[in-house]
């Protein structure tokens, strides 16, 4: 390891402190060094607050020694925004030279910084750990460069691909380590989502459970074209618990009006989308998002759901868990179905892979790429019954 990968590491370390707190910022890093050691560190905290480089700067408390360096994992600010740009008081410091982990991807932002930074005579070198820089704001990253929110799927199976036995039987497919690092990512995104078939079946809380943290719930989305989860008698713990006025229901005109009523006199927020069918409109909904500025969404929805993500391609990233169970039972439940490939050029894959173990389970995820054409299999999976 270099001496720019070591320090950079370190402010990958503090931009993580940020993790689930700076939506819709970045998680930055940044470390001060001066004479090969750490004297300043800082990240980004909080949407509104001090930005990294300048958290570092008031901990350094002093101008810089000459020939300090500055790494930040993100390309700094260059404009004045809300809390002044951070290339004005990279200058003021004294700073010698700015290392960088990734560029900003707000496309009127990329690459300015280190222009202004060259002309006040501050060397600048960027691109060291792009890959784990840029990983690190996969949200912050879609949103800047595409303008809609990360619609992001999570799916626990066995080697065979299957998310529950041929009974239903599906807890727990993947062990505690797993299901410890699903917490994690519902923690970072600002959403969660499920369809009504996974509230009426499973009763889940939607909430990130953090050993050491205290319980935090995002946004919690469910998609329910006909309103059924409100039918029953006995009501999803969803719609009257301590955190249902982060809850909404995604539904349509076939819904109802009573049952629309029913959920926002209980102080569940409710969008009706418009929809000739009782399907939710994937599109709708996301562009119902960037008004809310919801930049991302984590869906925990069982095979429908996201497989209807998959055949409308409205689905852009993934995280499957496997277990290291064998099934081999075609009547078990398969984690995706509907499409029908006859070669695998045709087949939908992941880019940009991580990888991740968690005791004898394994984590793969990455951005989903669509083949040029889709071939949908209507006879394995109905599209109408998505929601």
């Amino acid at each position: 390891m270099n001496e720019h990968e070591h320090f950079m590491r370190r402010a990958l370390e503090l931009a993580q402190l940020g993790w689930g707190t700076t939506a819709p910022n970045p998680m930055v890093g940044a470390v001060i060094v001066e004479d090969g050691q750490i004297v300043a560190e800082g990240h980004h905290a909080q949407d509104g607050g001090p930005h990294a480089e300048k958290a570092a700067l008031a901990a350094l408390g002093r101008s810089a020694k000459p020939g300090a360096t500055l790494y930040v994992t993100m390309e700094p600010c260059s404009t004045a925004g809300r809390t002044g740009a951070c290339t004005e008081s990279i200058k003021a410091a004294g700073i010698s030279r700015v290392v960088v982990g990734t560029m900003d991807p707000l496309p009127a932002h990329a690459g300015r910084a280190f222009a202004v930074l060259r002309e006040a005579g501050i060397e600048v070198v960027n691109g060291v750990l792009e890959r784990e820089c840029r990983d690190l704001n996969l949200i912050f990253n879609h949103w800047a460069a595409k303008g809609t929110p990360l619609l992001a799927a999570k799916s626990a199976v066995t080697l065979d691909g299957k998310i529950a036995t041929r009974a239903g039987e599906s807890k727990w497919i993947t062990g505690e380590a797993a299901r410890a690092d699903v917490m994690r990512w519902r923690r970072l995104f600002p959403a969660i989502a499920v369809g009504a078939g996974t509230v009426m079946k499973d009763n889940p809380k939607l909430t990130a459970r953090i050993a050491g943290a205290a319980e935090w719930c995002p946004v919690r989305f469910i998609f329910d074209g006909l309103l059924r989860s409100v039918a029953g008698k006995t009501l999803p713990q969803v719609f009257d618990d301590e955190f249902r006025e982060r809850t909404i229901v995604v539904t349509t005109s076939q819904g109802g009006v009573g049952y629309v009523r029913k959920l926002r006199d209980l102080g569940v927020k409710v969008w009706v989308l418009p929809s000739p069918t009782q399907r939710v409109s994937f599109a709708d909904f996301r562009t119902k998002c960037v008004e809310e500025k919801i930049s991302g969404v984590y869906i925990e929805g069982g095979a429908h759901l996201v497989s209807e993500l998959l055949t409308l391609r409205e689905l852009d990233y993934m995280f499957i868990y496997r277990a290291p169970i064998l099934l081999a039972d075609e009547k078990a439940k398969s984690g995706w179905l509907g499409l029908r490939e006859d070669k695998l050029d045709q087949a939908v894959r992941l880019a940009d892979v991580r990888h991740g173990q968690f005791c004898d389970d394994q984590l793969m995820r990455g951005q989903v790429v669509y083949p040029a054409k889709l071939h949908l299999d209507e006879a394995a999976f109905n599209l109408s019954n998505g929601n």
